[in-house]
């Protein structure tokens, strides 16, 4: 229920200051002036509310009323979140476009899930049963390959008093009432939460499992788990974009939660035209089954920009506590920070670095803090988790700039993305230099134990020798190539092999997009077979330019985008053809 409670004093942009809201609590949702705009207190101080208004502010004007609703930001979560497009308040754009057409009318209001629709219930507890928050009362089959799981609240507990039959019902119905002494709480299919807050857990694990993402160069050299928090900071035309894309696309993960956090609008518009006709490499369905996209662009009003990765990460918390492994994407972080730089100078705090607030550092900590590996909440054992990605967009690719430091020293890989690689055309242009992952040790017992046990060794030799190339490039620029031993001329063509032949990747080959750990394992044993028998064609005296005209290095260049049905006879002729080649340079 709204009553009105205060009157517009003064409004500066999307910020809305309204006095007599005594009473009024931190970050409670208000309706504000005629056309009753969403706006959220961030500041009270007596009777006079300071309110970051989610829409335009324009036309608004003193005396107009501001209404309060005694609810905290929050959004739905039930049946109908799968295949979803949101803006960052949730609100289905996807409805509001059959209704208002290109635009949003200020002060446009849909329910976040359909009130009509009927899903077909199935019931896992009986009456009498115990529960508590985190338990599955029963299950609606959302996708072919994902089970909604509907759980008691957190919060709240006792005995199942009333358990609904199998059968259809729409999200609004009560489904179950839980007795708890004199308290009886009626469920229905939906969750109400507050975006600001962490949905609890039982307690949060270690990481171990990598998340498989099928690009070589992340998967290999910078790998993240599940439950892992990674940035990818790069300069405009970098790929980052594409590698978000990827991601989404081919990332071991059941759901995939894409946060459009500020981005150009014709960057959002190929995002909501090209997913939705992705197939899923999983299931040959839609990829929209298993998605929910956030979309918040650049022109929309800079509140709801902020509000928007509050939106995914609760959504994808909720997903988690049914026992999936969420990834979370969110491009990009530097258009949210410049977002709270702005309502900052609205609000006359004083500046921090280049003008951002004091806080950025804890508000990018509180973000990525909601990812990880956790024991869900219930009476099971099950597991969940989170993987954050997030894409920054640094001014000029300057990684020194605030938000890139800050998030540096929340997250535990970095992929920095380097122009002068993406001119070059070497995508996806991840500078292996600049780059490093914290989770090497903890993936490395997972490949070894689970794909293959020279992994770890294949891994450290790579970077060894992309590290010796970067030393020997400086030489090379004061004295030449020529000068140099045959050792180190070697030690130059391994590295130039290993990025033309491995870490270099064809996202919109049909093959090459994509190479499960198997092949991956299998691309660098062969590399590291043909390097083994370079060092014993040195010895033989044969000289590193015999070596690369060899015929086999244009098969190794292109392992990746040979198909899967090809790959046991093609990888063996490779290997076949390398040992005849070396054999008759006399090796």
């Amino acid at each position: 229920m709204t009553s009105q409670a205060g009157v517009i004093i003064r409004v500066t942009g999307p910020v809305v200051l309204a006095s007599g809201l005594r009473g009024a609590r931190m970050f409670e949702i208000v309706k504000v002036g005629r056309q009753e705009l969403i706006g959220e207190i961030i500041t009270l101080e007596e009777d006079v509310a300071t309110i970051q208004v989610y829409e335009e502010t324009a036309g608004i004007v003193p005396g107009e009323a501001v209404l309060r609703t005694g609810e905290s930001l929050s959004v739905e979560l039930g049946p109908g979140l799968l295949g979803n497009i949101y803006d960052g308040i949730q609100r289905p754009l996807r409805e509001i476009n059959v209704l208002w057409a290109d635009f949003i009318s200020r002060g446009a209001t849909l329910p976040a899930l359909s009130e009509a629709k009927k899903w077909e219930f199935d019931p896992k507890v009986k009456e009498g049963d115990q529960v508590s928050g985190g338990d599955t009362l029963g299950v609606v089959q959302e996708s072919t390959t994902i089970s909604h799981k509907i759980m008691v609240p957190p919060g709240i507990s006792g005995r199942i008093h009333m358990i609904a039959s199998a059968g259809t019902y729409t999200i609004r119905e009560t489904i179950a009432t839980v007795r708890n002494g004199d308290r009886v709480f009626d469920l229905t299919m939906v969750q109400r939460w507050p975006v600001r807050s962490a949905r609890p857990v039982k307690e949060k694990l270690d990481p171990q499992k990598p998340l498989i993402t099928g690009q070589r160069i992340i998967d290999t050299l910078f790998p993240i788990t599940k439950g892992g928090t990674a940035a990818i900071p790069g300069p405009f035309g970098s790929g980052k974009t594409v590698v978000q894309h990827q991601l989404a696309k081919w990332a071991d993960a059941d759901i995939i939660v894409f946060i459009g956090c500020g981005e150009r609008g014709n960057e959002m518009a190929d995002v909501l035209t090209e997913f939705p006709t992705l197939e899923d490499p999983k299931t040959g369905e839609p990829l929209m089954n298993r998605m929910i996209l956030i979309a918040n662009t650049s022109n929309m009003p800079v509140a709801a920009r902020e509000a928007s990765v509050y939106t995914g990460i609760t959504i994808a918390e909720y997903f988690r506590d049914m026992g999936y492994d969420v990834a979370l994407m969110a491009d990009s972080t530097s258009r949210w920070a410049e977002a709270m730089r702005e309502i900052s100078g609205r609000l006359e705090e004083m500046p921090g670095e280049e003008g951002y607030p004091a806080y950025l550092g804890s508000r990018l900590a509180d973000f990525y803090e909601r990812a990880g590996r956790v024991l869900v909440c219930g009476s099971g054992k099950e597991t969940g988790s989170i993987s954050v990605i997030g894409a920054v967009s640094p001014p000029g690719g300057d990684f020194s700039e605030p938000v890139t430091q800050n998030t540096l020293r929340i997250v535990k890989v970095f992929w920095a993305l380097d122009s002068d690689l993406a001119y070059r055309r070497h995508f996806p242009a991840i500078n292996w230099l600049l780059s490093y992952s914290l989770y090497g040790e903890e993936v490395g017992r997972w490949w070894t134990e689970n794909i293959g046990p020279e992994w770890v060794a294949y891994r450290k030799e790579m970077m060894l020798l992309l590290q010796k190339e970067n030393e020997l490039e400086e030489i090379v620029k004061l004295v030449g190539p020529e000068v140099l031993p045959e050792e180190d001329k070697l030690v130059l063509f391994k590295a130039e092999t290993i990025r033309e032949s491995y870490l270099a990747q064809y996202a919109f080959h049909p093959h090459d997009t994509y190479t499960g750990a198997g092949r991956q394992y299998r691309m660098m044993a062969m590399l590291f077979d043909f390097f083994t028998l370079a060092d014993r064609a040195l010895e033989h005296n044969i000289t590193t330019e015999q070596i690369r005209n060899l015929p086999v290095k244009t098969a190794l260049a292109r392992m990746g985008s040979v198909p899967k049905d090809m790959e046991e006879t093609e990888f063996a002729g490779i290997k076949t053809a390398m040992a005849a080649q070396f054999k008759e340079l006399g090796v």
